[in-house]
């Protein structure tokens, strides 16, 4: 009985330690299934056919690309919400968006932004992958790990008022 109760112990000091180990990317946020059933979700019916106007004049095939049938999720969100779907794919910019990324680069941009940050974000993640027996039980750790670089919402909207900031809507206090 000693024996077995070793072994156990055994088995779990060395599988906590190489959970420990491991240099695989840390995933902070743990929010799979492990069920191993399909996600209905994942599944996006085509758009349904539509009959030419003019047989003549078909659109030229495209093997590999876009269908008219394909669906667009995100276009069709921002239609039925008033906007302008082909902006969402389109890569041109809007006056008002050009104001925007003119603005926010004044002080000059960095063309590898995306690869600094992405190494920096991999870098934090590791330095903030959870204790031994979270990572060894999926335990989420993502909100814990990026605490500090979150926004206070409510200290934000008070600061703002009282600079005499125009706030329109702001969440109700969880706390209050």
């Amino acid at each position: 009985m000693q024996v077995a109760a070793g072994k156990r112990a055994m088995i779990v000091a060395v599988c906590a330690l190489v959970a420990a180990c491991s240099e695989s990317q840390p995933d902070l946020l743990n929010v799979r299934t492990n069920t191993g059933s399909p996600d209905e979700f994942a599944i996006l019916p085509p758009k349904p056919l539509e009959e030419p106007g003019d047989f003549n004049n078909l659109p030229t095939p495209t093997p590999g690309g876009v269908n008219r049938t394909d669906p667009t999720p995100r276009e069709d969100a921002v239609t039925a919400l008033g906007g302008r779907g082909d902006q969402v794919t389109g890569s041109r910019m809007t006056a008002a968006e050009r104001d925007i990324v003119a603005h926010a680069g004044r002080y000059g941009v960095s063309a590898d932004i995306r690869s600094v940050l992405a190494s920096e974000d991999l870098e934090w993640r590791r330095d903030n992958d959870g204790k031994v027996l979270e990572r060894l039980f999926n335990v989420n750790v993502y909100y814990r790990a990026y605490k500090e670089m979150s926004l206070d919402q409510q200290r934000e909207l008070a600061r703002l008022r009282r600079l005499g900031i125009w706030t329109p809507s702001a969440p109700p206090d969880p706390a209050g």
